[in-house]
């Protein structure tokens, strides 16, 4: 493998050789900031991403159980209001697109890397004027629109919430949810 440091630090580029589709391009790693950023032949970059999410793409190859059969929450897609506080402290105004009792997707164009903890408030459609709160961490990212997902955004499950909060979600969801219809989508818990 040809691996050559470009500048000081830790940053070491691996040029694309053998895959026919990708010649050209070259794949930085930067080892202080554990990210990977793809650069075109031109030198543009592609696109960036932290080593927590190639890891955990990684070890989702090797699960062996659907997502569907491993959710511990139903959850239903329907829009929800949604504040929540970057890690530095800025207040961002959002939408959520689906909700279990285990977290809900955010969507956003900026979504913080995996194990990013976040605060949030959001307000359920029976409730509008009633503000939530819970505590999360981002469990998966979806960087562009896929076959689960209309919009880019993050996966946030909840680490603290209470179980009047958690209560209130679940009965959203089995007032939305008609009887016998499997959850729909991914949770924010199993991507």
């Amino acid at each position: 493998m040809n691996m050559k440091k470009t500048e000081p630090g830790d940053r070491l580029r691996l040029p694309v050789a053998l895959t026919e589709a990708h010649k050209g391009k070259v794949l930085e790693v930067d080892r202080e900031q554990e990210m990977f950023t793809l650069v075109d032949s031109d030198g543009d970059v592609l696109g960036t991403v932290h080593w927590a999410t190639v890891i955990e793409w990684i070890q989702a190859l090797n699960r062996k159980v659907h997502p569907v059969e491993s959710r511990t929450h139903r959850r239903v897609s329907v829009l929800i209001r949604v504040q929540y506080r970057t890690p530095e402290g800025g207040k961002i105004d959002g939408r959520a697109s689906g909700v279990s009792g285990g977290g809900l997707f955010i969507e956003s164009t900026a979504p913080f890397p995996v194990g990013t903890k976040i605060a949030l408030s959001f307000s359920l459609p029976n409730r509008q004027t009633e503000w939530l709160e819970a505590k999360g961490v981002v469990a998966w990212v979806c960087p562009k629109a896929d076959q689960y997902t209309l919009f880019p955004g993050m996966g946030v499950k909840f680490t603290e919430i209470s179980d009047k909060v958690r209560n209130r979600v679940v009965e959203l969801i089995g007032s939305l949810q008609k009887p016998g219809l499997p959850p729909s989508g991914p949770s924010a818990t199993e991507r």
